[in-house]
């Protein structure tokens, strides 16, 4: 469950204007709820919670917290008013321990018991400011400085105010307050210079310098692509550089590294994705990370740990290791210059140890707990968590499943009780529960210690019960208004002591309202409303105020009989005094609350394929298209190859290319379920005569004895029924008996039996301009959901000119299936450039054959 957290500049800066008239606060107003309504398309946002904090003094900068609902949200939202100083520092502080308010309580933190990434509350701070001078009852203040005391108790167990699953966003208002002349730069959007930058950068986040509404709008699309299960965690390299690598993939010792000049990739400040589970929908995990000193009973307190782990790692090659039934946890790198360093060697069957410093007994560095490991696709690079020091665990367990047959001997249980002693006490028990689900004997005691002293437990416990009641104190003050200065008392002189029900107006009023008398017509300014008539009281009828029985007249017992059973067994269809019309309406402050309607509805069943992305929610506007290409975050822009985000080409349609008119051709589609049970994809493109029961299927495997009849000559079917030969621009009638469109007149094509094929030539320009066509066409159908993946193959099947080409075109589609994980399609591309690269090579052989034989 997502919270998002919005720290709102309530200074009186706030209230300057831009060219557009408004005010930044009223812009910051605005821009908050066009993120509510992007955040809405995606189905996940239904557990989202919301917050609102400003700059006003704690705790009355909380306005909306962990009880309030969100249309207590958006009221204070709209009633939030720019007066006071830029706390900044004080306003922050005020956030983070609001998101801390309950985690020493539910014990998420886990202190002295090691790291679990699965225990997590993923929460974005959203800050909108604009980044004018701090301000404060001191003076102004050059630099950021949040306060050090906190109310809430255990703050001192981590050393910064924040948490490793908590990041914080700026949207810096830069405004202007005249229109500018120059035209607005397109691109990404930069940090800003103010003080706020490095605290976003700090906990994982950036700045964002908005300079107009458009640069605003494209921060909010981003802002929303941020919100991830995840944590932050800090890698840095320990030992030497790796050797190079050749372009064969194997190390090149002749080739010098360099170890000591500092690169990018030395030291990253990245998020590990937290997926979870896709039954449960909660993050699931077996093994932490582990704490960076050694629990010890002769420990009076817990040394204070960062909020994000150290975790270093080793540039030595290593073997992964991995065994049946031992669990382990994988989480997927944020892209970095490590995961390109990582990538770009291309060596996805060696991977990299991780260790946390003094985590060990003996050992200063401590032992591996892990290892980092590029994808098979070389798509991401993930991180492995394993049992602590696995290098000596996997192979115990394996000879206690193999060789002795889950009876160990005396020999491998001095083994393990020697390896227990280089493990940490936390560690005990899921390695107990790990090896019960292997169905290992039990070789752990029963009497587990978890390494803490009793005095440092008790002091644990004694926080909770503080955190419950500082937590109290904090809820009860959300909604508050701060108490009012004490200004100078003015005499009263309206009502000079006397009563209103002695005014004479009001109860000449009275008798009015209960029928009594009649208004005057005199009194009453008709020109005001010119058209209007203006209704007269009937006398006959009055209002039914009765409270005895008998005061009712006999002639309307039966009428006032009926409307008290309409009152009493609710009958009606709206409430009483109210009617049809009125029954519908809903007040503007409520116009536009999703939120609330989308908690009424029943939980969505779960996807078939939890690998697929989740389609966008488009609620308003069924055609409404992703954003995507609004995308400015440039924190990618240096990741080149499977992750590199590729800006889309904007090649339009080429006039030259004609209509045509396509033929029914079917590529089967192959689920990744069977894929990965060892059936074996389809070698080519199309077949050059499709039987009827291939063209009939739809997503199922194809039988092995069809696979022969694809094509082996990458022959070019064409939607127009046209085959057009490697190294030719000529296309040739490819069907016995067909019809083929070109500008809207049909050419017959005969058999090719005593006759001579129809052949359209076709210039260099004209293939250009198809070509620019396909390579278009090809980036919209590979970003479509679903895997129905035959018009991509008949695009590819359509490009122009020789093997290379094609080959640069089958390239060009990997790199688009592997922004978007199609994995299954990367598979059969895969397959079709190794029938490229064997055909070009059988093409040269037959060359060099008939060159010898001439």
């Amino acid at each position: 469950m997502p919270i998002l957290l919005f720290l709102i500049d309530t200074s009186a800066s706030m209230n300057q204007r831009t060219d557009l008239g408004t005010s930044y606060l009223d812009i910051a107003k605005g821009a908050v709820e066009l993120f509510l309504k992007l955040r809405a398309r995606d189905p996940a946002s239904r557990g989202d919670r919301y917050m609102l904090v400003t700059y006003d003094e704690p705790p009355y900068c909380i306005k909306a917290g962990w009880k309030e609902n969100h249309a207590t949200f958006m009221s204070e939202l709209k009633n939030l008013q720019a007066s006071g100083l830029t706390t900044l520092g004080q306003a922050l502080r005020s956030s983070f321990d609001l998101l801390n308010l309950n985690r020493l309580i539910s014990g998420i933190d886990n202190y002295g018991q090691g790291r679990n990434p699965f225990f997590l509350e993923p929460s974005i701070l959203i800050t909108i400011t604009d980044g004018n001078k701090l301000t404060s009852t001191a003076g102004v203040q050059e630099e950021l400085h949040l306060p050090l005391n906190s109310p809430l108790p255990g703050s001192e167990l981590t050393k910064e105010p924040f948490r490793w699953d908590q990041r914080l966003f700026a949207l810096v208002l830069r405004l202007p307050g005249l229109a500018s002349t120059e035209p607005e730069q397109l691109g990404s959007v930069p940090t800003d210079e103010s003080a706020i930058t490095q605290m976003c950068e700090v906990t994982g986040g950036r700045s964002y310098c908005v300079r107009t509404q458009r640069m605003l709008n494209q921060c909010l699309e981003s802002l929303v692509q941020k919100i991830q299960s995840g944590v932050v965690i800090n890698f840095e390299k320990t030992g030497p550089d790796p050797l190079p690598v050749g372009e064969d993939g194997l190390t090149d010792s002749s080739r010098p590294g360099n170890s000591f000049a500092a690169q990018p990739w030395h030291s990253c400040h990245k998020l590990i994705y937290v997926r979870p589970n896709s039954k449960t929908g909660v993050p699931v995990g077996h093994w932490p990370i582990p704490e960076s000193f050694w629990p010890d009973q002769n420990l009076p307190s817990l040394p204070p740990r960062t909020s994000h782990p150290v975790v270093r790692f080793s540039c030595v090659d290593c073997e992964p290791m991995v065994i049946d039934k031992l669990p382990f946890d994988k989480y997927e790198l944020e892209p970095s210059p490590l995961t390109q360093y990582i990538l770009e060697r291309k060596s996805p069957h060696t991977c990299w140890q991780v260790f946390v410093t003094s985590s060990g007994k003996y050992n200063e560095l401590g032992y591996p707990f892990g290892y980092l490991k590029a994808s098979t696709t070389l798509t991401c690079v993930n991180l492995f968590v394993m049992p602590y020091n696995y290098p000596v665990l996997l192979p115990l367990l394996d000879d206690l499943f193999k060789v002795h047959k889950l009876k160990p001997n005396l020999k491998w249980r001095q083994a393990f009780d020697s390896y227990l002693k280089t493990l940490p006490p936390y560690y005990l028990l899921p390695l107990k529960k790990a090896l019960r689900m292997m169905g290992a004997p039990n070789l752990i005691s029963d009497n587990l210690d978890c390494g803490l002293s009793y005095s440092v437990i008790s002091y644990l416990k004694k926080l909770s019960q503080q955190t419950k009641l500082e937590s109290e104190r904090i809820l009860a003050s959300v909604g508050k208004k701060p108490p009012q200065e004490i200004g100078i008392k003015v005499k009263n002189h309206s009502g000079g002591g006397v009563s209103l029900t002695h005014s004479k107006n009001f109860r000449k009023l009275l008798k009015e309202i209960i029928g009594e008398s009649a208004p005057r017509l005199t009194e009453l300014n008709t020109k005001e409303f010119a058209g209007f008539q203006l209704g007269l009281l009937n006398k006959d009828l009055k209002p039914q105020t009765y409270r005895n029985a008998y005061d009712i007249p006999r002639r309307g017992l039966l009428d006032q009989l009926t409307r008290m059973r309409s009152n009493l067994l609710k009958t009606h269809k709206f409430i009483v005094g109210q009617d049809e019309d009125s029954l519908h309406s809903v007040p503007v402050a409520q116009m536009g609350n999703y939120q609330e309607y989308l908690k009424t509805l029943a939980s969505p069943l779960r996807e078939i394929d939890p690998d697929q992305p989740k389609r966008l929610h488009t609620f308003g506007n069924p055609f409404k298209q992703d954003k995507k290409g609004m995308m400015i975050d440039e924190a990618d822009e240096f990741v080149a190859g499977p992750q590199n985000k590729v800006k889309r080409p904007g090649e339009a349609s080429s006039p030259l290319s004609p209509k045509r008119r396509r033929n029914v051709t079917v590529i089967p589609e192959v689920h990744e379920e069977k894929m990965e049970n060892g059936q074996i994809p389809p070698d080519g493109f199309l077949s050059k005569s499709a039987p009827p029961e291939l063209m009939n299927m739809a997503g199922d495997g194809i039988p092995h004895n069809q696979l022969d009849s694809l094509s082996d000559d990458f022959a070019s079917l064409r939607k127009d029924g046209l085959i057009h030969k490697p190294g030719t621009n000529a296309l040739t009638g490819g069907s016995k008996n067909g019809s083929v469109s070109v500008e809207d007149r049909k050419v017959s094509v005969t058999s090719a039996l005593g006759t001579v094929p129809n052949t359209l030539q076709i210039t260099p320009a004209m293939a250009q301009g198809i070509n620019a066509d396909i390579k278009h066409q090809l980036m919209k159908e590979v970003r479509k959901f679903g895997r129905k993946y035959e018009r991509i193959f008949i695009l590819l099947e359509e490009v122009q000119g020789p093997l290379a080409v094609k080959k640069q075109f089958v390239e060009f589609t990997i790199k688009e299936a592997a922004r978007f994980k199609r994995r299954v399609l990367i598979q059969y591309l895969e397959k079709v450039l190794e029938k490229i690269d064997s055909h070009h090579h059988l093409n040269n052989v037959n060359h060099i054959n008939s060159r010898s034989l001439c």
